[in-house]
């Protein structure tokens, strides 16, 4: 499941991801907001939270999340994925070239570094 972290300011975005996350998290939740956002706002900054109840994605939503960060290849200023899941923190740190943005990774306990990092200008 996916959820919308709701106290950030407009141009930044954050999600929660929660137990398994599936291509219709990504279709009914994150994609209708990112695709909102990018109408507003050319530039936005996102952070992706994974925390201890986080389990994985399923085929379909790794796919979408692809194709979803491609569409705005160059839209992104800054993204910010926090977690202590471990294969993630390592394909996050083997792809973060392929990242158009500044790109940091954070764990579950420096959410708040994670917060500031992307609220700064």
């Amino acid at each position: 499941m996916i959820e919308q972290i709701t106290d950030l300011p407009a141009g930044v975005l954050g999600f929660r991801a929660r137990g398994q996350v599936t291509a219709a998290d990504y279709e009914n939740v994150l994609v209708p907001d990112v695709e909102a956002a990018f109408a507003m706002n050319p530039k936005l900054r996102l952070m992706y939270h994974c925390g201890e109840d986080f389990t994985g994605f399923d085929a379909k939503a790794a796919w979408d999340d692809a194709k979803l960060g491609m569409r705005h290849f160059s839209g992104w200023e800054k993204v910010a994925l926090v977690t202590d899941v471990g294969w993630l923190r390592v394909a996050a740190r083997a792809m973060r070239f392929a990242i158009p943005a500044e790109f940091r990774l954070f764990a579950n306990a420096e959410y708040a570094q994670a917060r500031d990092w992307l609220l700064a200008p």
